[in-house]
Protein backbone atom coordinates (compact mmCIF):
# COMPACT_ATOMS: atom_id res chain seq x y z
CA UNK A 1 0.00 0.00 0.00
CA UNK A 2 1.25 3.46 -0.93
CA UNK A 3 1.29 6.72 1.02
CA UNK A 4 0.02 9.89 -0.62
CA UNK A 5 3.37 11.66 -0.27
CA UNK A 6 4.91 8.86 -2.35
CA UNK A 7 2.55 9.33 -5.31
CA UNK A 8 4.10 10.48 -8.58
CA UNK A 9 2.95 11.31 -12.11
CA UNK A 10 1.95 8.37 -14.35
CA UNK A 11 1.86 5.95 -11.41
CA UNK A 12 -0.79 3.35 -10.68
CA UNK A 13 -1.41 3.23 -6.95
CA UNK A 14 -3.11 0.91 -4.50
CA UNK A 15 -3.85 2.61 -1.22
CA UNK A 16 -6.09 2.69 1.83
CA UNK A 17 -7.35 6.26 2.13
CA UNK A 18 -9.78 8.30 4.18
CA UNK A 19 -12.52 10.14 2.27
CA UNK A 20 -12.78 13.69 3.64
CA UNK A 21 -14.98 15.35 1.02
CA UNK A 22 -17.13 14.41 -1.97
CA UNK A 23 -18.81 16.60 -4.58
CA UNK A 24 -20.91 15.51 -7.55
CA UNK A 25 -20.60 17.05 -11.00
CA UNK A 26 -21.92 16.59 -14.50
CA UNK A 27 -19.88 16.61 -17.71
CA UNK A 28 -20.84 18.44 -20.88
CA UNK A 29 -22.29 15.16 -22.10
CA UNK A 30 -24.54 15.04 -19.03
CA UNK A 31 -22.56 12.21 -17.41
CA UNK A 32 -22.20 12.22 -13.63
CA UNK A 33 -18.80 12.18 -11.97
CA UNK A 34 -17.45 12.47 -8.43
CA UNK A 35 -14.62 14.60 -7.09
CA UNK A 36 -13.29 12.82 -4.00
CA UNK A 37 -10.74 14.23 -1.59
CA UNK A 38 -8.61 11.51 -0.01
CA UNK A 39 -6.33 11.80 3.00
CA UNK A 40 -3.79 9.79 4.94
CA UNK A 41 -1.34 10.94 7.58
CA UNK A 42 1.11 12.12 4.91
CA UNK A 43 -1.18 14.41 2.93
CA UNK A 44 -4.24 14.66 0.70
CA UNK A 45 -5.12 14.31 -2.99
CA UNK A 46 -8.21 14.87 -5.12
CA UNK A 47 -9.53 12.01 -7.20
CA UNK A 48 -12.01 11.88 -10.07
CA UNK A 49 -14.44 9.00 -10.40
CA UNK A 50 -15.84 8.92 -13.91
CA UNK A 51 -18.59 6.60 -15.12
CA UNK A 52 -20.27 6.74 -11.72
CA UNK A 53 -22.21 3.64 -10.69
CA UNK A 54 -25.07 3.58 -8.13
CA UNK A 55 -22.89 1.83 -5.52
CA UNK A 56 -20.24 4.57 -5.73
CA UNK A 57 -22.42 6.96 -3.73
CA UNK A 58 -22.29 4.49 -0.82
CA UNK A 59 -18.57 3.80 -1.11
CA UNK A 60 -17.29 7.38 -1.41
CA UNK A 61 -18.69 9.21 1.59
CA UNK A 62 -16.87 11.52 4.04
CA UNK A 63 -15.56 9.46 6.92
CA UNK A 64 -15.33 6.23 4.95
CA UNK A 65 -12.01 4.43 4.61
CA UNK A 66 -11.63 3.10 1.10
CA UNK A 67 -9.16 0.70 -0.49
CA UNK A 68 -8.70 2.41 -3.82
CA UNK A 69 -6.92 1.68 -7.09
CA UNK A 70 -6.14 4.66 -9.26
CA UNK A 71 -3.85 6.32 -11.79
CA UNK A 72 -2.00 9.43 -10.64
CA UNK A 73 -1.61 12.22 -13.18
CA UNK A 74 -0.18 15.73 -13.10
CA UNK A 75 -2.94 18.24 -13.90
CA UNK A 76 -2.24 21.98 -13.80
CA UNK A 77 0.90 21.38 -11.75
CA UNK A 78 -1.04 19.38 -9.15
CA UNK A 79 -1.18 15.63 -8.71
CA UNK A 80 -4.64 14.18 -9.12
CA UNK A 81 -5.97 10.63 -9.17
CA UNK A 82 -8.20 8.96 -11.72
CA UNK A 83 -10.14 6.48 -9.59
CA UNK A 84 -10.38 3.06 -11.18
CA UNK A 85 -12.03 1.11 -8.37
CA UNK A 86 -12.59 1.22 -4.65
CA UNK A 87 -14.20 -0.65 -1.82
CA UNK A 88 -15.16 0.52 1.64
CA UNK A 89 -13.27 -0.97 4.56
CA UNK A 90 -14.56 -1.59 8.06
CA UNK A 91 -13.04 1.27 10.07
CA UNK A 92 -12.84 -1.00 13.12
CA UNK A 93 -10.28 -3.18 11.32
CA UNK A 94 -7.80 -0.42 10.45
CA UNK A 95 -5.51 1.81 12.47
CA UNK A 96 -6.98 5.33 12.68
CA UNK A 97 -3.48 6.77 13.00
CA UNK A 98 -2.83 5.77 9.37
CA UNK A 99 -5.36 8.29 8.09
CA UNK A 100 -4.94 11.30 10.31
CA UNK A 101 -2.11 13.41 11.63
CA UNK A 102 -0.80 12.05 14.90
CA UNK A 103 0.69 13.59 17.99
CA UNK A 104 4.42 14.38 17.61
CA UNK A 105 5.19 11.77 20.28
CA UNK A 106 4.42 8.06 19.85
CA UNK A 107 1.26 6.89 21.57
CA UNK A 108 3.10 4.24 23.57
CA UNK A 109 5.43 6.89 24.99
CA UNK A 110 2.46 9.08 25.90
CA UNK A 111 0.67 6.16 27.56
CA UNK A 112 3.70 5.38 29.71
CA UNK A 113 3.93 9.03 30.73
CA UNK A 114 0.22 9.11 31.58
CA UNK A 115 0.67 6.12 33.88
CA UNK A 116 3.53 7.85 35.70
CA UNK A 117 1.42 10.94 36.30
CA UNK A 118 -1.53 8.87 37.50
CA UNK A 119 0.68 6.87 39.88
CA UNK A 120 2.33 10.04 41.21
CA UNK A 121 -0.91 11.28 42.81
CA UNK A 122 -0.55 10.72 46.56
CA UNK A 123 -3.93 11.90 47.85
CA UNK A 124 -6.05 8.71 48.03
CA UNK A 125 -9.31 10.40 47.03
CA UNK A 126 -7.82 12.22 44.04
CA UNK A 127 -6.02 9.04 43.03
CA UNK A 128 -9.15 6.90 43.25
CA UNK A 129 -11.27 9.31 41.19
CA UNK A 130 -8.57 9.81 38.55
CA UNK A 131 -7.87 6.10 38.16
CA UNK A 132 -11.57 5.18 37.96
CA UNK A 133 -12.38 7.76 35.29
CA UNK A 134 -9.28 7.32 33.15
CA UNK A 135 -9.66 3.55 33.20
CA UNK A 136 -13.30 3.96 32.17
CA UNK A 137 -12.49 6.18 29.18
CA UNK A 138 -8.98 4.95 28.49
CA UNK A 139 -9.41 3.50 24.99
CA UNK A 140 -10.85 6.78 23.71
CA UNK A 141 -8.67 9.07 25.82
CA UNK A 142 -5.42 7.82 24.26
CA UNK A 143 -6.52 8.25 20.61
CA UNK A 144 -9.03 11.13 20.52
CA UNK A 145 -8.19 14.63 19.27
CA UNK A 146 -8.45 17.58 21.65
CA UNK A 147 -10.65 19.56 19.26
CA UNK A 148 -12.40 19.53 15.89
CA UNK A 149 -10.07 22.29 14.70
CA UNK A 150 -7.74 25.01 16.01
CA UNK A 151 -5.45 22.98 18.30
CA UNK A 152 -4.36 19.37 18.87
CA UNK A 153 -6.95 18.22 16.29
CA UNK A 154 -5.13 14.96 15.51
CA UNK A 155 -4.94 11.39 16.72
CA UNK A 156 -3.86 11.29 20.39
CA UNK A 157 -4.05 15.08 20.45
CA UNK A 158 -6.16 15.00 23.62
CA UNK A 159 -3.57 12.94 25.49
CA UNK A 160 -0.64 14.99 24.16
CA UNK A 161 -2.37 18.25 25.17
CA UNK A 162 -3.15 16.89 28.64
CA UNK A 163 0.42 15.72 29.28
CA UNK A 164 1.90 18.95 27.93
CA UNK A 165 -0.22 20.77 30.49
CA UNK A 166 0.97 18.45 33.26
CA UNK A 167 4.58 19.15 32.27
CA UNK A 168 3.89 22.90 32.38
CA UNK A 169 2.32 22.50 35.80
CA UNK A 170 5.40 20.75 37.16
CA UNK A 171 7.57 23.69 36.08
CA UNK A 172 5.17 26.25 37.55
CA UNK A 173 5.08 24.43 40.89
CA UNK A 174 8.85 24.82 41.19
CA UNK A 175 8.24 28.57 41.43
CA UNK A 176 5.01 28.28 43.43
CA UNK A 177 5.36 25.32 45.81
CA UNK A 178 2.23 26.37 47.71
CA UNK A 179 0.12 24.87 44.90
CA UNK A 180 -1.59 21.60 45.83
CA UNK A 181 0.10 19.28 43.35
CA UNK A 182 -2.30 16.35 43.69
CA UNK A 183 -5.32 18.55 43.06
CA UNK A 184 -3.74 20.36 40.11
CA UNK A 185 -2.43 17.23 38.37
CA UNK A 186 -5.75 15.45 38.96
CA UNK A 187 -7.67 18.37 37.50
CA UNK A 188 -5.38 18.48 34.47
CA UNK A 189 -5.71 14.75 33.78
CA UNK A 190 -9.51 14.93 34.00
CA UNK A 191 -10.29 18.36 32.57
CA UNK A 192 -10.95 17.34 28.93
CA UNK A 193 -11.87 13.65 29.17
CA UNK A 194 -15.47 14.68 28.52
CA UNK A 195 -14.36 15.30 24.94
CA UNK A 196 -14.32 11.54 24.44
CA UNK A 197 -18.12 11.82 24.66
CA UNK A 198 -18.45 15.29 23.13
CA UNK A 199 -16.58 14.32 19.93
CA UNK A 200 -17.21 11.45 17.54
CA UNK A 201 -13.64 10.16 17.29
CA UNK A 202 -10.22 10.72 15.71
CA UNK A 203 -11.35 10.36 12.09
CA UNK A 204 -13.08 13.53 10.85
CA UNK A 205 -14.18 14.46 14.37
CA UNK A 206 -17.53 16.14 14.79
CA UNK A 207 -19.75 16.96 17.73
CA UNK A 208 -22.05 14.21 18.94
CA UNK A 209 -25.64 14.87 19.99
CA UNK A 210 -24.61 14.58 23.64
CA UNK A 211 -21.67 16.85 22.96
CA UNK A 212 -23.89 19.53 21.44
CA UNK A 213 -26.54 19.33 24.14
CA UNK A 214 -24.31 18.96 27.21
CA UNK A 215 -20.69 19.79 26.34
CA UNK A 216 -17.53 18.20 27.72
CA UNK A 217 -17.44 20.38 30.83
CA UNK A 218 -20.90 19.34 32.07
CA UNK A 219 -20.27 15.73 31.08
CA UNK A 220 -17.12 15.40 33.20
CA UNK A 221 -18.60 17.37 36.09
CA UNK A 222 -21.42 14.84 36.41
CA UNK A 223 -18.98 11.94 36.01
CA UNK A 224 -16.82 13.11 38.89
CA UNK A 225 -19.89 13.40 41.11
CA UNK A 226 -21.09 9.92 40.10
CA UNK A 227 -17.71 8.26 40.69
CA UNK A 228 -17.21 10.01 44.04
CA UNK A 229 -20.59 8.69 45.16
CA UNK A 230 -19.73 5.17 44.04
CA UNK A 231 -16.40 5.36 45.89
CA UNK A 232 -18.03 6.76 49.01
CA UNK A 233 -15.93 9.93 49.06
CA UNK A 234 -17.82 12.53 51.07
CA UNK A 235 -15.17 15.18 51.81
CA UNK A 236 -14.66 18.33 49.70
CA UNK A 237 -12.20 16.76 47.22
CA UNK A 238 -14.85 15.85 44.60
CA UNK A 239 -16.32 19.36 44.86
CA UNK A 240 -12.88 20.93 44.29
CA UNK A 241 -12.27 18.70 41.27
CA UNK A 242 -15.70 19.56 39.90
CA UNK A 243 -14.90 23.25 40.33
CA UNK A 244 -11.67 22.82 38.36
CA UNK A 245 -13.56 21.19 35.51
CA UNK A 246 -16.37 23.75 35.55
CA UNK A 247 -13.99 26.72 35.58
CA UNK A 248 -11.17 25.59 33.29
CA UNK A 249 -12.28 27.78 30.37
CA UNK A 250 -11.86 30.75 32.68
CA UNK A 251 -14.94 32.82 31.87
CA UNK A 252 -18.63 32.26 31.39
CA UNK A 253 -18.57 33.65 27.86
CA UNK A 254 -15.88 31.04 27.04
CA UNK A 255 -18.13 28.21 28.23
CA UNK A 256 -17.29 27.90 31.92
CA UNK A 257 -20.33 28.06 34.25
CA UNK A 258 -18.08 29.55 36.98
CA UNK A 259 -14.75 31.38 37.05
CA UNK A 260 -11.70 29.91 38.85
CA UNK A 261 -12.01 30.54 42.58
CA UNK A 262 -9.15 28.43 43.94
CA UNK A 263 -5.46 28.71 43.12
CA UNK A 264 -5.25 25.34 41.38
CA UNK A 265 -8.24 26.11 39.15
CA UNK A 266 -6.65 29.41 38.13
CA UNK A 267 -3.39 27.68 37.19
CA UNK A 268 -5.29 25.01 35.26
CA UNK A 269 -7.08 27.67 33.22
CA UNK A 270 -3.85 29.58 32.50
CA UNK A 271 -1.84 26.58 31.29
CA UNK A 272 -4.78 25.18 29.28
CA UNK A 273 -5.07 28.50 27.47
CA UNK A 274 -1.30 28.81 27.02
CA UNK A 275 -0.81 25.33 25.55
CA UNK A 276 -3.70 25.75 23.11
CA UNK A 277 -2.47 29.14 21.92
CA UNK A 278 1.11 27.95 21.42
CA UNK A 279 -0.13 25.15 19.15
CA UNK A 280 -2.39 27.55 17.24
CA UNK A 281 0.61 29.83 16.69
CA UNK A 282 2.77 26.91 15.56
CA UNK A 283 0.22 26.07 12.86
CA UNK A 284 0.05 29.67 11.67
CA UNK A 285 3.83 30.07 11.61
CA UNK A 286 4.24 26.82 9.67
CA UNK A 287 2.26 28.36 6.78
CA UNK A 288 4.12 31.71 6.92
CA UNK A 289 7.43 32.72 5.36
CA UNK A 290 10.12 34.31 7.51
CA UNK A 291 9.87 38.07 7.61
CA UNK A 292 6.12 37.97 6.97
CA UNK A 293 2.99 38.17 9.09
CA UNK A 294 0.56 35.31 9.52
CA UNK A 295 -2.99 35.56 8.32
CA UNK A 296 -5.51 36.69 10.92
CA UNK A 297 -5.80 34.10 13.68
CA UNK A 298 -9.40 33.99 14.85
CA UNK A 299 -8.79 32.35 18.27
CA UNK A 300 -6.18 35.03 19.00
CA UNK A 301 -8.51 37.99 18.54
CA UNK A 302 -7.88 37.93 14.76
CA UNK A 303 -4.37 39.28 15.26
CA UNK A 304 -1.58 38.69 12.76
CA UNK A 305 1.77 37.56 14.16
CA UNK A 306 5.20 38.30 12.73
CA UNK A 307 7.52 35.40 11.92
CA UNK A 308 11.08 36.44 12.74
CA UNK A 309 13.90 35.87 10.29
CA UNK A 310 16.50 33.23 11.09
CA UNK A 311 19.93 34.64 11.97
Amino acid sequence: MSWINEFSDNQRVYAQLLVTNVTRGVTGNNLAYLTVTFQDKTGSIDGKKWDVQPEDADIYQPGHIVEVTGDVILYRNTLQMKIISGRQLDSATVDAARFTMSAPVEKEVLEAKLKKYMDSIVDPDCSAIVHRLIEQYYDRFVIYPAAVRNHHEYTSGLLFHTLSMADLAEQIMVCYPQINRDLLISGILLHDIGKTVELSGPIIPKYTTEGKLLGHISIMDSEIRRVASELGITNETPMLLEHMILSHHGRQDFGSPVEPLIREALVLNIIDDLDAKMVILDKAYAATAEGEFTTKIFPLDERTFYKMKSK
